[in-house]
């Protein structure tokens, strides 16, 4: 199945008027995605919420997949890929389509990947590799179009426990 989603920059568009979107920028120093995704999300499920996990291709949702079921000795998400079919039963959705079929309110954006619907959720977590420099720098791009589309923005750096301390809000 071919990547629907793009990882360049696509234009923002304006946040619903009601209710607001909050973007959440999270910037990895410590940790890589495989290892600080799995905390966020299960702080997702323990919040009573589903997720979409837009990535950047299905070889990575796979790779995701895998990560998910094994992260951590005796932990648990429940998710689910293309692969596995049945989007609605899946809290945790990984897939590099731009489409909530898993009746997400949460949309995690990974491996530079971009959505056009970010208004439609309730929160957006963009995870970036702080140790990158063009997911740096692409991070700010976006930074600047959600500011100017007027969403709530929070930017969350990694402490050197693997916490998150936020560091500005807009």
């Amino acid at each position: 199945m071919a990547c629907v989603c793009s990882t360049a920059w696509s234009p923002i568009t304006t946040r619903k008027s009601d209710p607001l979107t909050d973007v959440s920028f999270y910037h990895l120093q410590l940790w890589p995605l495989e290892k600080a995704l799995p905390k966020l999300l299960e702080k997702t499920l323990e919040a009573g919420k589903r997720a979409l996990v837009l990535v950047g291709s299905e070889p990575r949702a796979e790779q995701l997949n895998s990560v998910l079921w094994s992260y951590q000795q005796g932990s648990w998400l429940a998710h689910g890929s293309n692969k596995d079919g049945r989007p609605e039963d899946q809290p945790i959705w990984l897939s590099p389509e731009d489409e909530n079929a898993n009746g997400a309110t949460y949309l995690f954006l990974t491996d530079g990947s971009t959505s056009a619907r970010v208004a439609d959720y309730e929160r957006c977590f963009e995870l970036f590799d702080g140790n990158d420099q063009a997911q740096v720098s692409a991070a700010r791009e976006r930074w600047k179009a959600y500011k100017e589309a007027g969403f709530g923005l929070k930017y969350l750096q990694q402490t050197e426990s693997g916490g998150w301390q936020e560091k500005v809000a807009g």
